[in-house]
């Protein structure tokens, strides 16, 4: 049997081959839905299936976006794939993903190798992007958007959450409870100090905390984001002579961990121990107790970073604050905090 072409496609719709590629690549140009009802009529009556590497030889582009994250097992990266993946989805895109286990040259690996795949974009999740990473990406003449973190080393287009106003909400929800400080598991001593999003967390504790006239000193707690290495960390803070009466945790990872250990020592929660997180995974609301955090809108910031990173004009020069896509953050009340049901 002859293969069918798009040729024949476009003789059974009655009308030119261009308006069944616009029709099957969703554009450039628009089709009326009457010619578009014909051409899908047409491909499905006659079986045809476009040769997608021959479009991509053509255009020098594949229906593919490339997504660069530090750790799919770390449920808010893997909700975070989820969420790209849907809105590329919606776009006739599919999602390569990539971990990099924060390593530096694992992330300039998964760089070239998308890029080398002619991705249609690039959506980085990067922890501290290195001068060699952002080099990569300018000789590419790459397609990039930032999402969830905005290194200092590229300063392309940027989709994050409103981090600093979001744990601030948190941790003065905590001292409103009347707690005599909160303390802050923050990150480690290889987290950035600017654009990163656990270091706008510690800084939005520190302004909190700061308004209430209460000093920060010995009360920041450095811990891995997972919530594994964060409970070793947690026994030994809960188990000193001065142990908090409130925590805020810059992950809601390290919060897990923290309540883990808080059950293991016997330490009533939120009785005798407060604890807010940040990120609002699905699982804050099964912890025990359940978990006040901050959250954002995942789905929101996926699909405003799938349409940054297909938009032609994405890469045209403008300032800084047009180029960052900032979304609120809200707070989450569960009981960990002191609240009732």
């Amino acid at each position: 049997m002859a293969k069918v072409t798009r040729d024949d496609v476009a003789r059974l719709a009655g009308t030119s081959t261009a308006v069944v590629s616009y029709v099957i690549n969703n554009g450039p140009r628009p089709v009326a839905p009457a010619t578009r009802e014909r051409v899908l009529a047409a491909i499905k009556e006659l079986g045809y299936r476009p040769d997608r590497v021959a479009q991509a030889m053509a255009s020098r582009r594949t229906d593919l976006i490339g997504l660069i994250i530090p750790d799919a097992r770390q449920p808010f990266f893997g909700e975070m794939a989820h969420a790209v993946e849907q809105a590329a989805s919606e776009r006739g895109k599919m999602v390569l993903v990539g971990n990099t286990d924060y390593i530096g040259e694992r992330e300039v690996h998964y760089l070239r190798a998308f890029l080398g795949m002619r991705v249609s974009g690039l959506i980085l999740v990067s922890h501290a992007l290195n001068d060699l990473a952002a080099a990569e990406i300018d000789a590419w003449d790459a397609r990039v958007v930032l999402l969830h973190e905005r290194p200092e080393a590229i300063d392309d287009v940027a989709v994050v959450t409103d981090d600093i106003g979001g744990a601030h909400l948190a941790v003065r929800h905590l001292l409103e409870h009347g707690y005599a400080y909160v303390a802050c598991m923050g990150g480690t001593a290889q987290t950035p100090a600017v654009g990163d999003p656990v270091s706008d967390h510690v800084e939005g504790w520190r302004r909190a905390m700061a308004e209430a006239g209460l000093p920060t000193e010995k009360r920041l707690f450095e811990a891995p984001y997972n919530r594994y290495d964060a409970y070793r960390v947690a026994l030994d803070i809960l188990s000193g002579p001065d142990r908090p009466p409130a925590i805020f945790c810059s992950t809601d990872d390290q919060a897990i961990g923290l309540l883990r250990a808080a059950r293991e020592l016997r330490i009533d929660v939120p009785g005798k121990l407060a604890v807010a997180g940040f990120d609002d995974i699905k699982e804050a609301a099964l912890a025990d107790p359940p978990l006040t955090t901050v959250a954002s809108d995942r789905s929101a910031m996926a699909r405003a970073a799938v349409d940054l990173v297909l938009d032609d004009g994405l890469r045209v020069a403008g300032s800084r604050r047009e180029r960052l896509k900032t979304f609120p953050s809200r707070l989450v009340v569960r009981t960990s905090c002191g609240c009732q049901d």
